[in-house]
């Protein structure tokens, strides 16, 4: 081991465990600073000009305060590509990946597609790159994730149109419709707080992760509600959900009328996925 690797673990380690340290190190030695994959693996040092060693340090800091490593780098991947990330605008999960990998299977390459509170965009831009003949459109009520996902867009090549609303109060003029809405909205619960880890719950927007503990199905009651208007006959609905309410998710879309309305599990087996048909 290198004794600047040497020096990133005993930092990091006051705060991680030797695992995650160890991961962090190699991130930080070959993705923020540089150093080629195999010369880390044989233990070659850097040597480190003194600008490099306090951005090494700065770097070191922001970890050691929980700032999840995504948003230190700048970027988070996702399928296959780069995505822009920074405070204010939710990182993308594995779980994600999944639903966009079912929807890749399942959905028309021409399909017109609504993804309801975007982020990062990275729903909407991956499947606008996969099906480049599909019409997508993506919502967010966040000036913030808005302008971070239309850079992604340009930046990959997507042809995605977004447009801001707050998903719970816009009332859509009913001149569009959709084959497919999918959503990730917010599903944590209040009470699920005191399980979340710090690079979460100190970094990550609260606006896109909680709900209320006495109503956690808000988003889905209130996007289900816009499917009806929007979606046409055989439509869509594709949720990436809480695991504790997949059952109340399902029961909720069938009294309101949606057909075939399914849980999927994830690859670690939780209940995550959600998905109905009008």
């Amino acid at each position: 081991m290198s004794v600047t690797v040497s020096y990133i673990r005993r930092r990091l380690q006051q705060c991680y465990s030797r695992a995650e340290a160890a991961a962090l190190s190699k991130i930080v030695c070959c993705e923020l600073l540089g150093q080629s994959t195999v010369d880390y693996y044989l233990g070659k040092d850097m040597i480190l000009s003194p600008n490099e060693e306090q951005e090494l340090d700065r770097i070191l800091s922001r970890l050691c305060n929980f700032e999840p490593v995504q948003y230190v780098q700048g970027f988070a991947r996702f399928l296959g590509r780069t995505f822009r990330v920074k405070p204010g605008v939710l990182i993308p999960r594995p779980e994600t990946e999944e639903l966009v990998e079912r929807m890749l299977k399942q959905v028309s390459p021409t399909a017109r597609i609504l993804d309801v509170g975007t982020g990062s965009g990275c729903i909407a831009v991956s499947l606008s790159c996969e099906l480049p003949e599909a019409d997508v459109r993506a919502w967010d009520v966040s000036d913030e994730a808005l302008a971070v996902a239309r850079g992604n867009n340009d930046s990959l090549g997507a042809s995605v149109r977004f447009e801001q609303h707050d998903v719970l109060t816009c009332q859509p003029d009913g001149r569009e419709c959709y084959d497919v809405i999918v959503s990730n909205p917010p599903y944590v619960t209040e009470a699920e707080r005191t399980d979340m880890e710090r690079n979460v719950l100190d970094w990550e927007p609260a606006l896109a992760l909680f709900v209320p503990d006495n109503d956690p199905l808000r988003f889905y009651r209130r996007i289900a509600q816009l499917g009806i208007d929007l979606l046409v006959p055989g439509g869509r609905l594709y949720f990436e959900i809480n695991r504790a309410f997949g059952p109340d998710t399902v029961e909720m879309l069938r009294q309101m009328g949606y057909a075939e309305a399914f849980v999927e599990q994830d690859i670690s087996g939780n209940d995550r996925f959600v998905i109905a048909k009008k």
